[in-house]
């Protein structure tokens, strides 16, 4: 691309494009390919004047400008990038919708003569009285017939410059209220839409191989295995299995899907796996059903939101009753008026909803997912922290730091057995296998059989003729009753116990013990010290490590309780029974034994790099490695409280007082419409500004 700088800075350039043209597509392009680069910080492109604002990091100057000399729209690797909806497009649309309406308003009232100004009032005036009628008829007490009274009224006393005003303020509100919250929903469902980046494609020759998700196209055939999210959508044509949808429809239990069913990208597959045909690319479809569940979907709404909602239809007769007395009080039809301009159902139902997208959104900032704003406001009472230990409290990246093999089994080969069965299940843990198999140049191809995940903590295949099992001491010696071979106990039990096991059985014997180092995150101890001074009265741990390794831990972490030796089905269990006793309960956790917990919990919090129906069932992700996230989102949460009640008194006061201004004679109609409406544009802007 041919580009002139502009002005620039240390850090900081500004370019031209060399037409200085550039449309909302290209625009788009061009952003994303900036802010794609790795030596970018941020990028701002502004294609009405085709300028570009490039922060980037000091001593890539020379970097930069080759890489804006080499840009290309036309490039693939470009192309691939365009987001499937810009945010350009609706802010212009918007834009263009409001200037036009401007100029339409300043056209009539300065050039158009008295008579044609009247008609043009009447015919504006025709969905407002049906609106009003409607709700009359009806017998709804709506904002609605406000409206439709105080236009009737003025026009019906001849005062067409008072309806035309009101009309056009009422008119102009609702083009902004409209504005800023498809902003705020395109904003967040641009955070929480799909994120897979490969998939399992299975080519002519029948093997499958693992390609980026922009690369499938309609009519290819996906694997889709037991843990993993559905790419695209498409319809099953083969195998049957088990999903979970709730991220997409709310269903808590998961679902049968049989050959010939649809399934759609973000779904999770929890029990068997699947072969797709592709119908739409991309999970493009994904961004809509998101757009529609934060819009439609009741079980996101907050109690905050609902109550606005719900008073602010309740405040109507009382705005009716207070006109009618100020009428009777005063015999004056303007002071009636005053008050009937005046509504506090606009401010209510407007700023609490954007309070909470734009808290939403402001946690997107922070790499905080979250689904819905009655989430943010369980964080913000929530009294109780359920932390799972490993992957969550620990370190995302544990180390092998030793293998103790047993019957004569050499640790290599153990290694890479483990490492076979734990890759298709990312958990911290497994992930540490299979990281140490590829530093020691292992090759772990598939030697087993299909791999089984069992919801206590284990994973159980066969190799040959035997079966192989790796999991938790309780699944290995409890559940599935292996044994230490003999004369072996000894060593067996001189393994340190400082460590995370993993337990390795083949053919119903101990084969290897695999020790892991789980350390601590950095900073666990002192987070946790910092949720308690921001208000939550109890934090616990919960893990399937041994008594000793956990109490250990929760001493080093400062936990007020901990769980040691549980399933996953006791950490549901642990949670329920603190919902049950009247606790507002958070729990954080990673892996798919977590998800009953995070299910069950008053706000599930899933870690990014865990397993990913841990993530979809979660109602708040965090990013891996990142619990000082938690401590971001309390405070969001917190001041997102705290503003919504500011709201309130704000609008139920400022209302109050136009409307007794009005009954006095102090304000005139228009400017009793004037000064609401902008008092609710007011409240609204404030509802999104940053919070912390």
């Amino acid at each position: 691309m041919k580009a002139s700088i502009l002005h620039e800075t240390r850090g900081r350039m500004r370019i031209r494009a060399g037409d200085g043209k550039m449309t909302i597509a290209q625009a788009d392009l061009l952003q994303a390919y900036l802010e794609s680069q790795p030596w970018c910080e941020s990028a701002a492109v502004h294609e009405r004047t085709g300028c570009a604002i490039i922060y980037y990091k000091e001593g890539e100057r020379d970097t930069v400008i080759k890489a804006i000399g080499a840009f290309t729209y036309t490039a693939p690797a470009v192309m691939a990038l365009a987001p499937e909806h810009s945010p350009r497009e609706l802010n212009r649309y918007y834009e263009e919708k409001l200037v036009g309406m401007c100029i339409r308003k300043a056209v009539s009232s300065l050039l158009f003569p008295r008579t044609f100004k009247i008609v043009r009032c009447l015919w504006h005036a025709v969905p407002f009285l049906r609106h009003g009628l409607g709700c009359l008829f009806s017998g709804k007490l709506k904002v609605e017939i406000l409206d439709a009274l105080s236009i009737g009224i003025s026009m019906a006393r001849g005062d067409f410059g008072t309806a035309g005003s009101v009309m056009f303020l009422l008119e102009l509100g609702e083009l902004l209220e409209e504005w800023t919250h498809k902003r705020s929903v395109d904003s967040l469902a641009r955070t929480m839409s799909l994120n897979v980046d490969r998939a399992w494609v299975r080519g002519e020759d029948g093997e499958e191989r693992l390609i980026p998700v922009a690369q499938i196209r309609e009519g290819d055939t996906v694997t889709v295995h037991m843990g993993g999210v559905v790419p695209v959508d498409g319809v099953v044509a083969g195998g049957e299995v088990m999903v979970n949808q709730s991220s997409l429809t709310g269903e808590s239990e998961p679902v049968v899907k049989r050959p010939g069913t649809t399934v759609y990208a973000g779904m999770v597959v929890e029990e068997g796996e699947c072969i797709l045909r592709v119908t739409h690319m991309s999970g493009g479809t994904r961004y809509d059903r998101i757009v529609s569940m934060i819009e439609d979907s009741e079980r996101l709404k907050s109690a905050a939101e609902s109550k606005a909602a719900g008073l602010a239809d309740k405040l109507v007769p009382y705005t009716l009753l207070g006109s009618a007395l100020g009428y009777l009080l005063t015999r004056n039809v303007t002071r009636a008026l005053s008050v009937l301009m005046v509504d506090f159902s606009c401010a209510l139902k407007l700023a609490m909803p954007l309070a909470v997208l734009s808290a939403m959104r402001e946690c997107g900032s922070h790499h905080i997912t979250v689904k819905g704003g009655k989430f943010l406001e369980a964080v913000a009472y929530a009294d109780t922290i359920v932390f799972d230990k490993t992957g969550t409290l620990t370190r995302a990246c544990p180390e092998v730091v030793d293998i103790v093999t047993f019957g004569g089994k050499e640790q290599h080969e153990m290694l890479r057995l483990a490492a076979c069965l734990e890759e298709h299940f990312p958990h911290s843990m497994a992930n540490a296998v299979v990281r140490k198999a590829q530093e020691l140049g292992l090759s772990h191809e598939e030697l087993h059989s299909k791999v089984e995940y069992i919801v206590a903590h284990g994973i159980s295949s066969r190799v040959g003729e035997e079966t192989v099992q790796i999991g938790s001491a309780h699944f290995i010696f409890e559940d599935e009753h292996c044994v230490v071979p003999e004369n072996e106990q000894g060593k067996f039990e001189a393994i340190p116990a400082c460590y995370s096991h993993l337990y390795l059985s083949i053919a119903g014997k101990l084969a290897a013990v695999i020790c892991i180092s789980d350390p601590l995150h950095a900073n666990a101890k002192e987070i946790i010290e910092e949720l308690k001074s921001l208000g939550v009265g109890k934090c616990v741990m919960l893990t399937g490590d041994s008594q000793r390794t956990a109490g250990a831990i929760a001493a080093e972490v400062g936990v007020d309780d901990y769980r040691a030796e549980v399933l996953p089905e006791d950490k549901a269990e642990y949670v329920q029974q603190l919902c049950r006793n009247g606790h507002t309960v958070i729990m954080v956790g990673d892996g798919i034994n977590d998800s009953p917990a995070l299910s069950a919990a008053s706000a599930g919090i899933a870690i990014s790099s865990g397993a990913a129906i841990a993530r979809e069932i979660a109602d708040i992700t965090i990013s891996e490695g990142e619990l000082e996230q938690l401590v971001i989102l309390r405070k969001i949460a917190l001041r997102l409280m705290a503003r919504i009640r500011a709201n309130y008194r704000f609008v139920i006061g400022f209302n109050a007082a136009l409307i007794a201004l009005g009954l006095v004679g102090a304000l005139p109609p228009a400017t009793s419409a004037t000064a609401h409406n902008l008092s609710t544009v007011a409240v609204s802007l404030h509802s999104m500004t940053r919070l912390i």
